[in-house]
């Protein structure tokens, strides 16, 4: 309950920040309210209005309503929450009941689905109420160092409990009938109502099944509010998002269990094993805060780029940033951050440069794993998008020592900018998935890597999975993606393959910077397979007069019969000398005659990208372009909706219809000026008649007439 109270605090912020930003949208007056799920005698949630405390189970679930900027007329959330108060926070059967039914109550409305997370894993129990009775058989009854042969009850005792308490045999101990106990099934007893195992672990793989799904279905994020544990870990990780507080540790068992394993006090605290500074740089945890406050903060944020549902589309704000502004930070070919090209930065002489994204609106998650690249989200205009940017930067991936490893040392592995590695390969595809499922974000990738590693350690780290990973993430995004190379930037070799727009044409664009690169090999590369040295000697001779000069005196001192040899010799010499004075300038020449195969002029003459854009005024033309993507999209998703026979060309090219314009921003205002609700109607009506048709003809002829009133 003290999360809802701090739910509604921070709406009161988000309001507050986005009217000192300049948004127009009043506030509303009722802000937020919730109302509790439980369960009714059938099992089935309801919705209740209960006091705090009255729970007899360790999870909680609610439906809360919100305003917020995005949705001032309210949108729906389910909460789900360990009570760490019932049982320190374990998952019995119960607990195991009411998380899937919440979970299934926020797929079936599509709901988005935040679990508040802290607890410690599966229950562990004992069938208390038999060990004041429980006896040993001793082998030897005068010596106990022997052993026991098995466990019984005495038969009085045996009786006191219900069947199913016990699987038990008669056996005879001093010449009195007892029941040697085969198993514990703890049927009946206080202790084990809830579940103390076995049934334990079953819910677990329950929830874990259903929180799969609901990543598959809708949009699932876990905030880590303290240590979670086993199940309670593996919920986090299913449900892929993960805000974690600082004192959050997540892990599979404790550190006093594994010291017992190891047999040595090797681990002195949780966070050794799953806090932050193992979360962080693994990429299980995206975004890490300093308190509870800073948590409920961050879930807002993520949900201010969260649709209503997982059938809608983005929650579109009006632009507080002009759209048609121009982009002052400008890329260039030596490194520098890529946050400044998104965000905008300050220069040290106090002069501010506006970067590709409304200011203030760019959200990085993942920021300690994969740093070669850089993932997050950020509003266009007001348009929430997914972003993937790459570090043009060295950095640096930290392996840390294995405590329980005394050989073990902490290693740094050096990383260079505009590469693809095992860690940045496996982000960019699990920042595409996430940006796909629930959130259904138009994605903008500034693509500017010239390949992928593939050194022996990161071949055997699997670059190569994780690069075709990116491929099958694109293959399944059903929203538009954009791929743009920036100024000074380049895109080559299989870098280009695993995003190139062929992957998912229905989806995907690529445009390219007029100052950027694209092709197979570096102009240095290509020119040693392409433009070797024998071939660089040929334009010498052929540009260069010197050169041109002495080719003549060799040939006329050739064809002179008096002194031919000396001459020939001193002339040749003269030759070599000037050829290798030429020859870093005519280096420079065999790669500026590659480099100009690799330029946007040339990329949009194969039509291998769309366009080739000016860095200076792109923003204005993505904003456009994603919008009129969106409409045309939403569009197309409901006719699809109305009319299930159509396919998804055919709608297309119905929506292409309604507005023919090549320019974008011309198309929107054309769209707009559609009634989209009456041609979606329309085309219901007509998929209508057209089944009524179908049924009518598979009549027999005698029965039509019957059929018809």
């Amino acid at each position: 309950p003290e999360f809802l109270g701090m739910i509604k605090v921070e709406l009161i912020k988000k309001w507050g920040e986005y009217r000192k930003a300049g948004g127009q949208r009043p506030v509303p007056t009722d802000l937020f309210s919730s109302v509790e799920l439980v369960q009714d005698p059938e099992g089935e949630l309801v919705e209740s209005t209960r006091s705090p405390g009255e729970n007899n189970v360790g999870v909680l679930a609610w439906r809360c309503t919100m305003a917020t900027p995005e949705y001032p007329e309210g949108r729906d959330v389910v909460l789900i929450a360990n009570d760490v108060t019932f049982q320190a926070g374990s998952f019995g059967v119960a607990e195991d009941i009411v998380f899937q039914k919440a979970s299934e109550y926020a797929r079936a409305r599509g709901l988005p689905r935040i679990h508040i997370a802290c607890n410690s894993g599966a229950r562990v129990g004992l069938a208390e109420e038999l060990k004041a009775y429980v006896k040993a058989k001793w082998t030897d009854s005068e010596d106990p160092s022997k052993g026991f042969d098995f466990l019984y009850l005495e038969e009085e005792d045996y009786n006191r409990f219900e069947d199913g308490t016990v699987v038990a045999r008669e056996e005879t101990v001093n010449g009195k009938k007892v029941f040697a106990i085969d198993s514990i099934i703890g049927e009946g007893l206080k202790s084990t109502a809830g579940g103390i195992g076995v049934e334990n672990l079953q819910g677990s793989g329950l929830i874990a099944g259903e929180t799969s799904r609901a990543y598959n279905e809708i949009f699932t994020l876990s905030y880590v509010t303290g240590r979670s544990v086993g199940i309670g870990a593996y919920l986090n990780r299913l449900g892929q998002r993960v805000i974690q507080m600082v004192n959050g540790p997540m892990i599979l068992t404790g550190f006093g269990a594994l010291n017992k394993l190891l047999g040595k006090k090797v681990y002195t605290s949780q966070d050794q094993l799953g806090g932050p500074q193992v979360m962080v740089p693994n990429g299980v945890t995206h975004k890490l805060v300093q308190s509870d406050q800073d948590g409920v903060s961050a879930i807002l944020d993520w949900l201010a780029f969260t649709p209503k549902t997982a059938s809608d589309s983005p929650p579109l704000l009006d632009p507080t940033d002009p759209p048609e502004r121009d982009v002052t930070f400008v890329p260039s070919k030596t490194p520098y951050d890529p946050r400044h090209m998104l965000a905008g930065t300050t220069t040290p002489e106090g002069e501010k440069l506006t970067g590709f994204f409304d200011e203030g609106s760019f959200q990085e998650c993942l920021d300690g794993w994969g740093r070669s690249v850089v993932t997050g989200r950020a509003k266009l205009g007001g348009i929430p998008m997914g972003v993937i940017a790459v570090e043009t930067r060295n950095v640096d991936r930290r392996v840390p020592a294995d405590p329980a490893n005394p050989a073990s040392q902490e290693v740094l592995e050096p990383q260079a900018g505009q590469v693809w590695f095992p860690d940045s390969a496996h982000k960019t595809a699990a920042a595409i998935r996430d940006f796909n499922r629930g959130e259904n974000l138009p994605l903008m990738i500034f693509a500017n890597w010239r390949g992928f590693s593939g050194g022996t350690r990161d071949m055997y780290n699997e670059v190569l999975k994780f690069g075709a990973q990116i491929v099958d993430a694109l293959v399944e995004y059903k929203h538009p993606v954009f791929v743009y190379i920036p100024p000074g930037g380049e895109l080559r070799g299989g870098s280009w393959v695993v995003i190139d727009p062929a992957i998912n044409p229905a989806q995907m664009e690529m445009y390219a910077d007029v100052e950027s690169r694209g092709g197979i090999l570096e102009p240095a590369g290509i020119v040693e397979v392409k433009f070797r040295t024998p071939q660089q000697k040929e334009l010498m001779h052929r540009l260069d007069p010197e050169l041109q000069r002495l080719d003549a005196q060799l040939e006329s001192a050739a064809s002179s019969e008096v002194g031919a040899g000396e001459t020939a010799k001193e002339i040749e010499g003269q030759i070599r000398t000037r050829e290798e004075k030429l020859a870093p300038l005519y280096t420079q020449i065999a790669c500026e005659f590659a480099d100009l195969h690799d330029r946007a002029g040339r990329m949009e003459a194969k039509g291998v990208i769309r366009k080739g854009l000016e860095w200076r005024r792109a923003r204005e033309y993505f904003y456009w372009r994603v919008r009129r993507r969106l409409i045309e999209q939403d569009a197309v998703r409901r006719l699809q909706e109305v009319d299930t026979a159509i396919s998804v060309e055919d709608a297309r090219s119905t929506v292409a219809s309604w507005a023919a314009e090549e320019d974008d921003k011309a198309a929107v205002a054309a769209l707009e000026a559609v009634d989209i609700d009456a041609k979606v109607e329309a085309a219901r009506i007509e998929a209508l008649k057209r089944k009524v048709r179908e049924v009518y003809e598979q009549l027999p002829e005698a029965e039509r007439a019957s059929a018809l009133p």
